[in-house]
């Protein structure tokens, strides 16, 4: 996760410049190692077949998609989403706009901490947040760097 002081991430993209997909639909992850002095992009992991979103449903009679009712990885298949856990195997955080329970839980397990955004961001402005974070940790991210917390965060009795 942590090496020479940069703090390595994963973000769930579909246009390589935002953070703007599902976990389980995202076309692509970057990787980028971040530390106080800057980012920088170290991979980019392409994914096909059920990655574009689509699942594995066929289209209903209505044009829909299919069912994928209580499917948490949105019909993706078990290989799939192997593939993309393993994907994040060494980084700290994963940035995705939608992550199911189960797999927040699996990536969690692997010391990968899950972050869901709310909205879409660019990708330049979560690595600057990363930066700006790291200079003054909060515990899981310390956690992560296997850092001790500073003298000045010590609870005082």
């Amino acid at each position: 996760m942590e090496k020479n002081g940069l703090l390595r991430i994963a973000i769930a993209t579909n246009d390589l410049l935002q953070v703007n997909a599902n976990f389980a639909a995202a076309r692509q992850l970057v990787i980028y190692e971040v530390g106080l002095q800057g980012g920088e992009f170290v991979d980019s992991i392409q994914f096909r077949g059920a990655a574009a979103g689509k699942g594995n449903g066929s289209k209903g009679p209505g044009g829909g998609m299919g069912c994928s009712m209580g499917d948490p990885s949105g019909g993706a298949s078990a290989e799939h989403m192997t593939a993309r856990i393993e994907a994040v195997r060494g980084c700290a955080i994963l940035f995705s706009k939608g992550l199911s329970d189960l797999h927040a839980v699996t990536v969690k397990n692997m010391g990968v901490y899950p972050v869901k955004m709310e909205n879409s961001r660019d990708i330049t402005e979560v690595v600057e947040y990363v930066q700006r974070m790291l200079e003054r940790p909060p515990l899981w991210m310390r956690r992560a760097l296997g850092v001790e917390a500073p003298a000045e965060y010590a609870e005082t009795c």
